[in-house]
């Protein structure tokens, strides 16, 4: 009995240490490719909820900072419109939100393509594969586009007080898990070329 129990300490302890092991694995992934975006940090901990679906796969990296930026763009998206419906906003400031809901709705689209590219890509090789990999990387860099002319439309210092500063606050954030997308998508476009990739 002595020993069975003394078995049993020991096979509890070894799948306790491989299980914890597993996850610094998946997080240092997310880590190390995070320092290829300008915003590392914000990289990190947008994507740590993800490292066990992503466990060290390029593709899948890409796909969960694309659907970040996603869901990032269409919570803005929604806040926009809910701020043209605000009593007693101003008529410049409230054509600034008009425009914004415009240019943040094409980022929803642009990026609901990209994402729908990446995940081309999984069934899909040579040329067929390349060509997913621009399209993801052309929508997303319109969505980053669409995103900053947004924030650009409030910059005019005639605007000022809330609005002003609750539509550049958000957008600022939106532009910079957007960009780290970008980059991730460059990163696994670079790395696929050079065939050191992992994919799903």
């Amino acid at each position: 009995m002595e020993r069975v129990g003394l078995y049993l300490l020991v096979l509890v302890a070894t799948l306790r240490y491989t299980g914890g092991a597993a996850k610094p694995t998946a997080m240092e992934f997310i880590r190390a490719s995070c320092k290829t975006t300008l915003h590392a940090s914000l990289c990190v901990s947008c994507l740590s909820s993800y490292a066990g679906t992503i466990q060290g796969s390029d593709h899948l990296l890409a796909k969960a900072a694309v659907s970040v930026s996603l869901s990032n763009a269409k919570s803005a998206s929604a806040f926009m419109s809910k701020l043209g419906h605000v009593a007693g906003i101003k008529p410049r400031e409230l054509q600034a939100v008009r425009d914004c809901m415009s240019t943040m709705s094409n980022s929803v689209s642009s990026l609901s393509q990209s994402v729908q590219e990446l995940e081309k890509m999984a069934r899909t090789k040579g040329q067929d594969f390349e060509w997913h990999m621009s399209n993801a990387e052309t929508w997303v860099g319109s969505a980053l586009t669409n995103q900053n002319m947004c924030g650009r439309g409030f910059g005019d210092s005639s605007f000022n007080g809330h609005v002003k500063d609750a539509v550049t606050k958000r957008m600022a954030y939106v532009s910079l898990v957007t960009s780290n997308a970008l980059a991730l998508i460059n990163r696994f476009a670079v790395r696929h070329r050079k065939g050191i990739h992992k994919n799903p």
